[in-house]
């Protein structure tokens, strides 16, 4: 034989060695827990058929399955007889392996299911300010009737800081109201919120018949959010940027109050001012050719898909 031939048996060879090792990969090599659950209770009951009945399996089930472990396996492991079932010297064997076996995987579901207590114990919420003051406080009061041992946690700011708590693992659930995703998040649509120009009542604004004009939206002076909240980020997308501040404050409420007080016309959720104007402290002034709606999305990292109280708080939102 030359040697190039030789060469090629010795690769088809490894070959065969390879898939063979692969065919008998531990998978197909042992059993899986529930037979051995079986095989345990048969040693433990001398019966085949109340093992069945404590696993709450048929008894010809039962039956099969340990044949089928014993072809598996390649021994005889139970003696069958009218007077019940006894394990062979194989099967006394196999019993001590298996319940070495099945003790640890009760070890590991019980710390798997630790875990799951851990992470279900708290839900750490961030949330731009708007969604934080208007939205979530009811969001929370159903999700505590649902998981009321659940300690939840906010941690309100903008849009940007949301990103950036999700994205350092100081948040399991985000809310952001800008005009995009922010990068490394993955979202879902759960409402939609529209930006209105309010005024305090004795402005000029507030007894104009005709509606704003981009122009001059953008050529005044506003009380604004700062920049990175969602409400500053869909105003400037809609004034190209041109957007002037009068004054900038870090929360809606502040942004409100100084509305109230007659500071100056402002730009902000229609959620955060219904009863202002409802009470006539604010007045909503019409705004032509401006676009100021916006989606309200709750955000995770990129493929970590919200798991436990995040995913029924997620749900909550989107009844």
């Amino acid at each position: 034989m030359s040697s190039r031939t030789r060469g090629t048996g010795g690769a088809e060879g490894g070959q065969d060695a390879r898939e063979r090792h692969v065919a008998g990969s531990l998978a197909h090599r042992v059993p899986d827990l529930g037979a051995m659950e079986l095989l345990l209770a048969v040693a433990r009951l001398g019966s085949l058929g109340g093992a069945a009945r404590e696993l709450g399996v048929t008894q010809p089930a039962a039956s099969s399955r340990i044949r089928s472990m014993e072809r598996q396996l390649g021994v005889a492991l139970v003696d069958r007889s009218p007077r019940g079932s006894r394990l062979t010297d194989a099967g006394a064997l196999v019993t001590d392996w298996a319940r070495r076996i099945v003790e640890a995987a009760e070890a590991f579901d019980a710390g798997a299911q630790a875990l799951r207590d851990r992470r279900d114990s708290r839900l750490r919420v961030a949330a731009s300010m708007t969604i934080a003051e208007y939205l979530l406080p009811g969001w929370l009061v159903a999700l505590r009737t649902q998981l009321p041992d659940t300690a939840v946690s906010l941690l309100a700011g903008n849009s940007a800081a949301v990103a950036e708590r999700l994205l350092s693992d100081e948040a399991d659930l985000g809310f952001v109201e800008g005009v995009s995703v922010p990068a490394g998040l993955d979202s879902a649509v759960i409402a939609r919120d529209r930006l209105i120009v309010v005024t305090a009542p004795g402005h000029p604004w507030a007894r104009r018949r005709r509606p704003l004009e981009a122009a001059e939206l953008a050529a005044t002076p506003l009380i604004l959010r700062e920049k990175g909240s969602g409400t500053r980020q869909v105003l400037d997308a809609a004034l190209g940027g041109l957007a002037r501040p009068l004054i900038e404050l870090s929360s809606t409420t502040a942004v409100k109050a100084a509305a109230v007080s007659g500071a100056g016309p402002s730009v902000l959720s229609e959620l955060a001012v219904g009863e202002e104007l409802a009470t006539r402290r604010l007045v909503s002034v019409p705004v032509a050719d401006v676009a100021l709606a916006r989606d309200l999305r709750a955000v995770w990292p990129t493929g970590h898909r919200p798991t436990g109280p995040a995913r029924h708080l997620l749900s909550l939102t989107r009844a």
